[in-house]
């Protein structure tokens, strides 16, 4: 693994989509929740970088100790002891799980993001380092869909940490692509 350290121009580029990401939503009154095991906040904390994140932002979390991916976000006991925690359908299940706990209030929330993996510099449960995983649920009108993306990066742990961010904000994104989002948010001009 090599030893680069994201550029500051990467950085102002994830600082520059996140803002983006929360003016588009925010412009359709769609809300984000944010689930973390390897970013360990790294996603939330670029997107609170944002003044005006708190009209998006509903909830961020980050469980990572694999029993706080069961006991807080509600993924299942049987999918983490069949799957392990570093695995697609895990990362879409703590994306549903944080969406669901972004409506404690009666609220609901439009979008969950999850990020789960292997930072390293070890392998984890016969997975390497780098592999990580970014699952989505969205509430759309025709019901909720779920989608899920694999990678593997090289590089020492903040290049790894730092691809996720990526891809988890890439993911999100692509969803407020999306023409059939479902409206939650107050902030509707």
């Amino acid at each position: 693994m090599t030893d680069a350290r994201p550029d500051a121009g990467a950085q102002d580029a994830d600082l520059e989509l996140a803002s983006s990401i929360l003016a588009r939503a925010a412009a359709r009154g769609v809300t984000i929740a944010v689930a973390e095991s390897l970013t360990g906040g790294l996603v939330a904390e670029t997107l609170v970088r944002t003044p005006g994140a708190s009209a998006v932002l509903r909830l961020g979390v980050v469980a990572y100790a694999t029993e706080m991916k069961h006991e807080v976000l509600r993924v299942p006991a049987t999918l983490l002891g069949a799957r392990g925690p570093v695995d697609p359908e895990v990362a879409i299940a703590m994306a549903r799980g944080v969406r669901q706990l972004a409506a404690l209030d009666r609220s609901a929330c439009t979008i969950g993001v999850a990020t789960t993996g292997v930072a390293g510099p070890g392998a984890q449960d016969g997975h390497p380092p780098g592999e990580f995983h970014v699952g989505v649920e969205i509430d759309t009108v025709h019901g909720r869909v779920a989608e899920s993306s694999s990678h593997l990066e090289t590089g020492d742990r903040e290049v790894v940490r730092h691809a996720a961010l990526r891809a988890a904000l890439r993911a999100l994104d692509a969803a407020l692509d999306r023409t059939d989002l479902r409206i939650h948010s107050e902030s509707t001009p």
